[in-house]
Formats: C-alpha cells, sequence, structure tokens
C-alpha cells in the first residue's frame, strides 16, 4: 500500500505539520488530523524510482536505440522544422510532419 503525505491547513490556508499514512488507494483521502482532527489535505509528491538511477545512466539508456527497440518502445528524433523522423521502433510511421496528420492505420 502506498504511503501519503498530508498537511494540517492552517487558518490562512497555508501548509502546516505533514505527516505520513498508509492507506489503500482505494481509500478516499483524509480530511482531518487523526489525532487532532485539524482539516489537512493530501499533498502531491515526486514518484520515488527505486534503483540506480543516475541523469548520467538515463541519458545512456534513453540513447540506446536497439535497447528501446527491444523493450517495444518507438523513438522519434527532431529531423527538422516541424518534422520528426522514427530512430528506433516497428509500430508508427517513419516521418511524422505538422503538415500530415497522423492516420490510425499507420499507429499499427
Amino acid at each position: 500500500m502506498p504511503t501519503y503525505v498530508y498537511e494540517v491547513i492552517l487558518p490562512n490556508d497555508e501548509g502546516g505539520e505533514q505527516f505520513e499514512v498508509v492507506q489503500s488507494m482505494s481509500d478516499a483521502p483524509l480530511t482531518e488530523h487523526p489525532e487532532t482532527r485539524e482539516p489537512v489535505r493530501r499533498v502531491i509528491q515526486p514518484p520515488f524510482i527505486g534503483g540506480k538511477w543516475s541523469d548520467n545512466a538515463m541519458h545512456k539508456s534513453a540513447n540506446d536505440n536497439k535497447k528501446l527497440e527491444n523493450l517495444g518502445f518507438t523513438k522519434y528524433e527532431k529531423a527538422g522544422d516541424g518534422i520528426y523522423e522514427k530512430t528506433a521502433g516497428k509500430k508508427g510511421p517513419r516521418l511524422i510532419s505538422r503538415d500530415r496528420p497522423i492516420k490510425p492505420d499507420e499507429l499499427k
């Protein structure tokens, strides 16, 4: 189950004390502090992705077209003003242009 961060809503509508609650994604968000009964709101947090991630490692991985293709991704790179060329992947058109919309059958 995920851990959610909540903060107490102060009288001037600013955030106060923050606390964490482990609850199911299907549970309704809390509206009051479980102990003090003060009004609270859920604070949006960036996702945590475990593993050894770094900007350098991600850059290498995103630039490895064969790896992306093997994972089922399609990658386009800018080839000109409003034109993108497929550099990895099997699905989708070879070129995408702002002057010619993509047809649904081209995405297969």
